[in-house]
């Protein structure tokens, strides 16, 4: 079985045909599928997805490009829902300095506030870090006292990064990025051990080889599994078995 740990499924991209994305990766023997929140829009969505298919399970949190000067509301109103049955993790949360730097104090405070309810509860943080590594490193380093887990989930940096999340007993998500033509991904991995990464397909984005260019769905996470046998040199039902190992030993499934 393979477990996609990081789709969007309960976006508007996935309305018209979620029955048929559903059963795409029920064939391509994608067992779970765990969803990470955007912000208090989308919470709703992601527990009628989880509601009616069982091996969705959802995460609540706010994402960083979110996170605006009303941010301390948007949390209040996504704490509501930390409680409810089946809540896997606090996610996706982090820094994105990408796209806007305007919100950057409170994007940090934001991440400090939700580390807080996960060491509260007891539950994992999934961590979107763009343009935000180093950043998001000495958070975690800094909040690290030995219950903080979590993954830095679309991993695209350098090996030195990935030791650096390794040292804080940190997972790293791979996807899609893994398998384009050139991605430096595969090298900056390939020394790592097969017991710290876990996979993903960030659905509906990043699509992976050979769908680049299309809308990308969980069924797709084969591709980055095929890709990943292929750098450490292993079988796909053993990458398969040890990331769907990781991922239920993380997320306590």
């Amino acid at each position: 079985m393979l477990i996609d740990t990081h789709t969007h499924l309960y976006l508007e991209k996935f309305h018209d045909d979620i029955d048929d994305v559903m059963q795409r990766a029920k064939d391509s023997d994608v067992g779970l599928m765990l969803l990470p929140n955007i912000d208090s829009e989308t919470m709703d969505s992601v527990f009628e997805l989880a509601n009616a298919y069982e091996s969705c399970l959802p995460m609540v949190g706010l994402h960083p490009c979110s996170v605006k000067a009303d941010y301390k509301t948007e949390l209040e109103k996504l704490y509501a829902y930390i409680d409810r049955e089946n809540v896997i993790a606090v996610g996706e949360i982090g820094m994105d300095l990408y796209w806007d730097k305007s919100f950057k104090s409170e994007q940090v405070r934001a991440f400090h506030d939700q580390i807080d309810w996960a060491l509260d509860k007891d539950l994992p943080i999934v961590i979107h870090s763009r343009n935000a590594m180093q950043e998001c490193i000495e958070i975690v380093k800094d909040r690290q006292d030995g219950n903080l887990r979590g993954v830095f989930h679309c991993f695209d940096q350098d090996e030195t990064s990935a030791l650096a999340i390794l040292d804080l007993g940190f997972y790293i998500g791979i996807g899609g990025v893994l398998t384009f033509k050139k991605s430096k991904l595969p090298e900056a991995i390939r020394d790592l051990p097969l017991d710290r990464i876990i996979l993903e397909t960030d659905s509906p984005f990043l699509t992976p080889s050979p769908h680049r260019g299309k809308r990308n769905e969980s069924s797709y996470v084969q591709f980055v599994a095929e890709k990943a046998a292929q750098i450490f040199e292993k079988e796909i039902k053993e990458i398969a078995e040890i990331t769907t190992t990781n991922t239920k030993a993380l997320f306590r499934l």
